[in-house]
């Protein structure tokens, strides 16, 4: 009986293991390999999301290099970071919101996220301290189940959770997440900039809502993982009708299911398999909310105040922009070979590497990555548009350097039925008249073909 040869096992790894391995290995030779890889945090996730076509700041962080370092060792060290004054004051504003165990912080939740539940008496911080960045963030998982299943406002002041990113674990501290008696998450952004009037500045409204929006999908991993079950395995099959959801929570985008966000070994199940600590009424998968609460001082005091801020678009650009990190390793093989960021190289070598990888400059890069000088300096000296900032560049379709645009704004270069090109000709022709240049005549800029009019001084045509 001949033997019947035995069904290749389905892979059901995202990335296959071997070629995963490769890919660290070959990210620690990019970063040098006495180098210690740098951490990724929300923040510099965040920021690397507001800039996704930058493939220069996504192979540096997919690699763990130390930008700051890599900028003092090009000659163009870096400004950006928080002052010291500054951090200072945002831990002693954080020092008083979360005094008297949080009691300021859940009172907010409570009045700007969930008005319709049980007011916070007597929350709940249980201790999430233990060894290692592996420890602390099985602690958290394990403190968020049980204040999910113990139905009672809870505060999770600095938990650890951890994100894959590019096959290597991220490591993220929140502020603070907050429970809800229903078993929901909120996460809980402090920030020292005021709030007056009921806004605050709009660049940094966004950019805590970018770094948040990593933290719920953090977040949103973890609850996938607690809805598997406590032994990996799926939950009651017979809850499968969806809890009903609070006005202020909204379903994640169609074309981004929360699901996807799991890799196949924490799918998701239908239900927590526990029990509520209320009503004993099996309870479903927690539920992250996409509604964070910011919390800011108010006015010129230093009193908190709090306003809710909906993060599901900051979240779905996120979570795009972090596939993209998977494939970093397209990036790293059209590199040269031999090519390092470590710091000690010469400086010469190590422009040459930093240069072999284009970057797309903003000025917004200014307060969010430390290679900001560095690629400002290049931008300018190539005649980037990009450098004059975002919006211009696409206001100016094809036209990407200054010098194309200053031709096609004099009628040397560009299509005439091109609307930017016709706007920059326009501009042009403004720009003579205000200056009076050609004082004795007006010359129109027109299509090619077409004859110039003038005007006599002290006529005008209709």
């Amino acid at each position: 009986m001949p033997s019947r040869e035995p069904r290749p096992e389905p892979n059901r790894e995202r990335v296959p293991p071997a070629r995963r391995t490769g890919l660290r290995q070959r990210l620690a030779e990019l970063r040098g390999p006495a180098v210690p890889p740098q951490p990724l945090d929300a923040r510099a996730l965040a920021a690397l999301a507001a800039n996704p076509g930058c493939k220069r700041r996504a192979i540096l962080d997919g690699a763990g290099v130390n930008k700051a370092a890599l900028a003092s060792a090009l000659g163009s060290p870096s400004a950006f970071g928080q002052s010291q004054f500054a951090f200072m004051r945002g831990n002693a504003f954080e020092a008083r919101v979360k005094a008297d165990g949080g009691a300021e912080l859940l009172r907010l939740v409570h009045e700007k996220l969930d008005a319709g539940a049980v007011p916070p008496t007597a929350g709940v911080a249980p201790d999430l301290s233990a060894v290692g960045p592996e420890g602390r963030t099985a602690r958290t998982a394990l403190a968020l189940r049980e204040a999910t299943e113990a139905g009672v406002w809870t505060l999770l002041d600095h938990p650890l959770l951890a994100l894959d990113v590019a096959g290597s674990p991220a490591f993220l501290e929140p502020d603070a997440v907050v429970v809800h008696p229903d078993g929901s998450w909120t996460v809980v952004e402090i920030k020292s900039f005021p709030m007056l009037d009921g806004s605050a500045d709009a660049a940094k409204v966004g950019a805590a809502a970018r770094q948040a929006a990593v933290y719920v999908l953090a977040l949103e991993r973890v609850a996938a993982r607690l809805g598997a079950g406590p032994e990996g395995g799926a939950g009651d099959a017979g809850d499968s009708g969806h809890a009903e959801a609070t006005p202020l929570t909204a379903p994640a985008p169609s074309d981004l299911p929360t699901a996807a966000l799991a890799t196949p070994t924490e799918a998701p199940a239908e239900t927590l398999g526990t029990r509520s600590a209320q009503d004993g009424i099996r309870t479903r998968q927690p539920e992250v909310r996409h509604t964070v609460l910011l919390v800011c001082p108010k006015d010129f005091s230093n009193l908190p105040t709090g306003s809710a801020v909906d993060v599901r678009k900051q979240r779905s650009v996120t979570r795009r922009q972090l596939d993209r990190l998977t494939r970093i390793e397209d990036i790293a093989d059209l590199l040269p070979e031999g090519t390092c960021f470590s710091p000690d190289l010469p400086t010469a070598d190590l422009t040459a590497a930093v240069e072999s990888v284009s970057a797309t400059y903003a000025p917004e890069c200014l307060s969010a990555c430390e290679l900001a000088f560095h690629c400002r300096d290049h931008s300018r000296a190539e005649g980037a548009v990009t450098s004059l900032g975002r919006s211009l560049r696409a206001e100016l379709g094809g036209l990407t350097t200054v010098d194309d645009v200053l031709s096609a704004a004099r009628g040397k270069t560009g299509d005439p039925t091109d609307p930017a090109v016709a706007a920059l000709r326009r501009a042009a022709q403004l720009r003579a008249e205000a200056l009076g240049e050609g004082r004795g005549s007006r010359t129109e800029v027109l299509p090619s073909g077409e004859q110039p009019r003038s005007e006599a001084p002290g006529h005008t045509t209709c």
